[in-house]
């Protein structure tokens, strides 16, 4: 078999910790060739409406996403070549005239909410994982980040995750679990789910020839 590039789509909840996952199996693999590719990175061009329209993003709905042009990317990775990621600017909830340059990498992490969500990002994955972790944890999580690093309101950060976050979790998140290959619970606690991971990562690269 030629080398060929290994996808690896690790899926969750906001708070389920498939960052932890995400760093633990990077770390891993830091020495060899990696990339890390974040869904989040991919919010659409919302530059042709009003800030006021813009205010109103849900982005943990799959319209959020410029699908077409994460999978664009993925495939130009495929085939070795490099990308221009965009890059999302919150303050204005619109992509910034910025990209990040990005070199292709034997192995690429693609992390995101709703990465399971889309067929298409799925048919281009080895592997697929969710990080399945109980709701109570992944709202204190949420809480505990967003009060302490984004300086809201526990009143603001609950009345978001009733209004938008569980029901989109419920709605189109946790419904995608039943795509992955693997489901690790805990998150990044869970050592011995993330060392099974490694070594089957291992197995895949050594049969693609690229180990």
């Amino acid at each position: 078999m030629g080398k060929k590039p290994i996808v690896i789509g690790i899926a969750g909840g906001s708070g389920s910790g498939k960052t932890s996952v995400t760093k633990s199996i990077y770390e891993c693999f830091k020495d060899h060739s990696i990339l890390l590719l974040e869904q989040d990175y991919y919010y659409k061009d919302q530059s042709h409406l009003p800030l006021e329209e813009r205010l109103t993003t849900n982005y943990d709905h799959p319209f959020a996403f410029d699908n077409d042009l994460l999978i664009e990317h993925l495939n130009e990775l495929l085939n070795y070549k490099s990308i221009k990621k965009p890059v999302y600017d919150y303050t204005i909830h619109t992509r910034s005239n910025k990209v990040i340059h990005e070199d292709p990498k034997d192995v690429i992490i693609l992390e995101g909410i709703l990465v399971l969500e889309d067929e298409r990002l799925r048919d281009l994955m080895d592997i697929k994982l969710y990080v399945d972790t109980d709701a109570d944890l992944r709202i204190i999580r949420r809480m505990l980040r967003d009060i302490k690093e984004r300086g809201r309101t526990l009143e603001s950060v609950v009345d978001q995750y009733v209004s938008v976050v569980r029901p989109m979790h419920n709605q189109f998140i946790e419904p995608t679990k039943r795509y992955a290959d693997i489901i690790i619970p805990e998150g990044g606690q869970n050592h011995v789910a993330i060392d099974l991971m490694v070594t089957k990562i291992k197995t895949i690269l050594e049969q693609n020839a690229i180990l």
